[in-house]
């Protein structure tokens, strides 16, 4: 099915100014300026420890303040090299993955990294495994061990998506002397050996961020300081950047201001190759009504995407009918193929039929912010006016509700979700697998089977019928109810070249791109 609402196509006017070697030095020459770049955003960071965050903000720093083996080049899919000097899977059965760590190393505390430090970090965030942090990335990591300047990842079974992981926030790797084993850091210092250094944190307000001299890697670019601005409402942000506090915004502007962006003279706007999708996830541990299938199912019948698309966020989104968007290999219409309009009789025969008794009373948690209490309120009227439900509303600021739905304190609850990583199984694993980083208690023997079936194919290609099946098992058993995907947007000043790298769909966040006209 094609939906009907679009998303606002952006022509990128991207200027590529000073783009050769002479245009980034370290050290800028006469009549460059030398102030940072301020980029705002509502993406708050969680913890600057990696082995304590899932979650796009903290993951952005991380990109910039550590390094993992690999990364990805702007505008690629295959990772590259950064911390190591070369990596590959040994022999043909995919399950021993052996990375050379390069000679050249150094943490910014000055203390040289060795491949000790590389198993160390796994194995301290595996074994850690806080509620919100990004063990489950690593289903497949069996164990880890170093030698030399070689670590090698022993893996459970064939996974193809393994070096793709590793170029991901959760590879990021940390001083083995500064980060203690079995907890998280308690303080805001950061020892890493990314291109950037932390200069200076203001946990929800700013983090101010200067090129590493120390860096060895794969970015042959220095970059220009940069001061990271965080808001609580997108709003906010939206105002800072009316009134030119900040020169460069990512996420996330409100929907009635994103509807109305043109490029200028004095404005860029760029539309990034992203696919940020947003769910209702359902905790179906013993106790929730939510653990009884048929509610689930229910809530399913009775959602209308099309209202909350064009309402709440203005036709800034799309309206979403499976579990992996459009533009990823294997994408399908599962939900919209079981539940094609949206019908308060269809949910009241499920109930029904279970023995269901009406209504329905669970709790709704979603994250404090001005877009998200409309996009709520939204929801809770459409169940509401079927007479089989009666929803209470929790509203909980960001790090709190991290917390709250991992511990099932929400019968049900939305999160939006960025890909960790350019493939499908960035939306499968991590989100309906067993032991998931929604932590919402589900289990399927069925789709832990199809993911690791997906994960043996290098020609992606050939795994489409298995994401596909994927789908249809989701949409049938509903752990998750897909709502929306959208696209990326940066918007920048005529002042500063690079934005247009900023973001690419790959997870990480190039501020070393950004530089001064």
């Amino acid at each position: 099915m094609r939906s009907t609402v679009r998303l606002r196509i952006l022509i990128t006017c991207g200027v590529l100014v000073a783009a050769g070697a002479g245009g980034w030095q370290l050290l800028p020459s006469d009549g460059v300026r030398t102030d940072p770049i301020t980029v705002g955003t509502t993406d708050g960071v969680t913890s600057l420890d990696p082995a304590g965050a899932y979650d796009a903000g903290s993951w952005a720093i991380y990109s910039n303040i550590y390094q993992s083996l690999l990364t990805f080049k702007p505008g690629f899919t295959e990772p590259v090299p950064d911390a190591a000097e070369s990596c590959g899977f040994v022999g043909s059965g995919l399950t021993t993955y052996r990375c050379t760590l390069r000679d050249d190393l150094t943490f910014s505390n000055g203390r040289k990294m060795t491949a000790e430090d590389v198993e160390y970090s796994f194995e301290r965030m595996l074994g850690i495994k806080t509620d919100v942090g990004p063990q489950p990335l690593f289903p497949t990591l069996k164990s880890v061990d170093s030698e030399g300047r070689t670590v090698t990842f022993h893996l459970s079974a064939k996974d193809v998506t393994f070096p793709l992981k590793l170029a991901t926030g959760a590879g990021s790797i940390v001083d083995r002397e500064r980060y203690p084993d079995k907890a998280l850091r308690p303080d805001e210092a950061v020892d890493g050996s990314g291109p950037y250094v932390l200069k200076e944190y203001k946990p929800g307000e700013s983090a101010l961020l200067e090129p590493n001299p120390r860096y060895k890697g794969s970015i042959t670019k220095a970059g220009r300081p940069v001061l990271v601005k965080y808001y609580a409402k997108s709003e906010d942000l939206a105002n800072a950047w009316k009134t030119k506090d900040v020169q460069v915004t990512h996420r996330q502007l409100p929907p009635e201001f994103v509807s109305t962006l043109e490029t200028s003279d004095d404005t860029r706007v760029t539309e990034a190759e992203s696919a940020e999708i947003r769910n209702i996830n359902f905790n179906v541990r013993p106790g929730s009504p939510m653990a009884d299938k048929a509610v689930r199912q229910a809530v399913a019948a009775v959602l209308d995407r099309p209202a909350i698309t064009t309402g709440p966020y203005k036709g800034t989104v799309e309206p979403l009918y499976s579990l992996i968007p459009q533009g990823f290999v294997g994408h399908s219409t599962a939900f919209y193929d079981l539940y094609p309009e949206p019908s308060g009789k269809k949910a009241a025969q499920i109930l029904k039929a279970a023995g269901v008794k009406t209504p329905v009373k669970f709790t709704f948690g979603f994250r404090k912010g001005d877009i998200y209490v409309a996009e709520t309120a939204e929801i809770k009227r459409q169940l509401e006016e079927t007479g089989l439900f009666e929803v209470e509303t929790v509203e909980v600021k960001w790090e709190d509700f991290q917390k709250q739905y991992a511990k099932g304190d929400f019968d049900a609850y939305t999160v939006g979700w960025l890909p960790d990583f350019p493939d499908s199984d960035s939306f499968t694993a991590p989100l309906v697998g067993t032991g998931n980083t929604l932590h919402n208690g589900f289990s399927s023997k069925r789709i832990d089977s199809l993911i690791a079936s997906t994960q043996r194919y290098s020609d992606r290609s050939k795994a489409t019928n298995d994401f596909r099946a994927i789908q249809t098992e989701v949409a049938t058993d509903v752990p998750l109810v897909p709502l929306w995907q959208k696209k990326d947007y940066v918007l920048s000043t005529d002042a500063v070249a690079g934005s247009q790298y900023l973001t690419d769909g790959t997870g990480i966040w190039r501020l070393w791109e950004l530089n001064w006209i």
